[in-house]
């Protein structure tokens, strides 16, 4: 699993960079030395996900343990929606109020400092965290898939959003069209430009994949232009 992870990071972190450098040119120039150092957190972040991840399969393959299902008969077809939204809503929590606490100033240096040296944030930088910052987020899917009922073709498009949103927040630039960032759905969704705010600023836009909490707490202080 950890080499899942790894290979699934280098791949797509991989393709975004190249995308940056079709659409914006010298985007990420003289930033090599912080890429490596992106590069290098990220891996050693993919051997702390790894671990959960390799728990939950092997829990799910061998002994039946988690609440994961491979047939769609077995829960309504409702269902599967709802439990990918659940999950994200839940995940977005786990990830505003774990965050939130990273950047209170003693924990900030130790937890969080690792990954907000990306300055600018790149394609590279959506999982260069500290080792601790890694273990806070590395258990939150695997917990839920113990707590959730999740179709395992559901866990897979989860997994796929969190990937695609992590990188394409940290991209230093706003892949998605003005007009949907700028809508009125675009007013509960994080995407660059929202994030990007949060790597200028510190102090606000805590969130992952929502605006949900940031919009209750006062933490939201709108979008960048990246």
């Amino acid at each position: 699993m950890t080499a899942i992870v790894g290979v699934r990071y280098l791949a797509t972190s991989g393709l975004f960079a190249w995308v940056t450098h079709r659409r914006r040119p010298g985007l990420y120039e003289g930033l090599d030395k912080q890429i490596r150092a992106e590069i290098g957190y990220s891996l050693l972040s993919a051997g702390i996900y790894g671990v959960p991840a390799g728990v939950v399969a092997w829990g799910w393959q061998a002994h039946g343990w988690t609440r994961i299902y491979s047939d769609p008969a077995a829960w309504p077809l409702w269902w599967m929606p709802v439990s990918l939204v659940l999950c994200l809503f839940l995940h977005d929590t786990w990830f505003y109020w774990t965050h939130r606490w990273m950047h209170r100033p003693r924990v900030f240096r130790v937890f969080h400092a690792v990954h907000h040296a990306s300055r600018p944030p790149t394609a590279w930088a959506a999982m260069s965290f500290h080792p601790l910052e890694a273990v806070t987020g590395a258990v939150v899917i695997p917990a839920l898939a113990f707590l959730v009922p999740i179709h395992v073709a559901v866990l897979a498009m989860l997994l796929t959003i969190m990937t695609v949103m992590g990188i394409t927040n940290h991209m230093g630039w706003e892949i998605f069209p003005r007009r949907l960032v700028e809508s009125r759905f675009g007013n509960w969704l994080i995407t660059a430009s929202h994030h990007h705010r949060h790597h200028e600023n510190y102090r606000c836009n805590y969130g992952l994949y929502f605006r949900v909490w940031d919009h209750l707490c006062g933490t939201d202080r709108g979008i960048s232009r990246p």
